[in-house]
């Protein structure tokens, strides 16, 4: 695939071209996976640069579900999540869940990949996600034997940006394990985590006649956190997309109502961007900003973590 012709987009329809349009040389893809598959996988992403300005090229991106990623005809690339650093990024990598925004240091080429839902967890990883929470480790060391060499090997023989769709629907659906005992369970977390109400906790952990303990157990192991961990996640992020696709000034009356105050929303920012919201929305966001409008249009969430199952 040569990075140079990448052109971004969608074949989505209604969807209009204007909505991935970024400046010379950047270029973003969205695609809904196949629909035996939308429960397990939130989308496929693809990004693209090249010529001068692709060098040294910084971006942020916000904290998620784990993805699976792989890098065509890259240079360098360099990821921190928090205090964690990936430097240089492998080829093929695994990016665990996260609960903190995740910088990026690029030279150019195209990255591939595929977000992984608690519920594809239990499908196409074995281990714990909480093993890999906040961390990028080599793909071949997290995913069943092969996995990584197959995925690579598929991608490379991709002619074009409209071949990675249904290579990865057709790899993905040849993939994918067994369903698990606690897969009700685990959807029945997920939808507690996107979905806004008091008492979500209590009433999953009720509805499943699960202790605390158990609950615990099962987000940490499917979601790679705990449930405080999750639903702060979740409310920081119903707040902030809103700021940022708002433009102008910050208003914050618009945050979650389940923050008490502004300073509360600020806290959260701190833990979870590590400087205020005003400050990052006047870092490199333009990848961001572009994927969150792209995203959504496509696959229906801005966000991976507010993917609704």
């Amino acid at each position: 695939m040569d990075v140079q012709d990448i052109t971004g987009g969608t074949e989505t329809p209604g969807i209009p071209p204007s909505l991935f349009d970024m400046r010379p040389g950047m270029a973003i893809r969205y695609d809904a996976p196949d629909p035996r598959l939308a429960d397990y996988v939130t989308g496929y992403h693809l990004y693209a640069a090249s010529g001068p300005g692709a060098m040294g090229l910084e971006n942020w991106f916000l904290p998620g579900t784990a993805n699976v990623r792989v890098t065509l005809n890259a240079g360098p690339i360099a990821v921190s999540i928090g205090r964690f650093r990936s430097d240089p990024l492998p080829q093929a990598s695994l990016f665990g869940p996260t609960s903190h925004a995740i910088h990026t240091v690029t030279n150019g080429g195209a990255m591939i990949g595929f977000g992984i839902s608690a519920l594809g967890w239990s499908r196409f990883f074995d281990g714990p996600a909480d093993r890999y929470a906040d961390r990028i480790e080599p793909l071949s060391a997290a995913a069943r034997p092969g996995f990584a060499d197959r995925l690579v090997t598929l991608l490379s023989a991709v002619r074009d940006e409209h071949g990675v769709k249904p290579a990865l629907d057709r790899f993905l659906l040849a993939e994918l394990g067994p369903r698990v005992a606690d897969e009700d369970q685990i959807r029945s977390i997920a939808r507690m985590v996107t979905d806004d109400r008091p008492n979500a906790v209590a009433d999953t952990a009720a509805e499943w006649g699960l202790s605390p303990e158990r609950l615990r157990r099962l987000c940490k192991r499917h979601f790679g956190f705990v449930p405080k961990t999750l639903l702060i996640r979740a409310r920081f992020l119903r707040s902030l997309v809103p700021l940022i696709e708002a433009k102008g000034d910050l208003d914050y009356s618009r945050i979650d109502p389940g923050y008490v105050s502004a300073s509360h929303f600020l806290r959260d920012a701190h833990a979870v961007l590590g400087t205020t919201p005003r400050r990052f929305l006047h870092a490199q966001t333009e990848f961001l900003v572009a994927s969150l409008r792209a995203r959504a249009a496509v696959l229906g969430s801005a966000t991976q973590a507010l993917h609704r199952l």
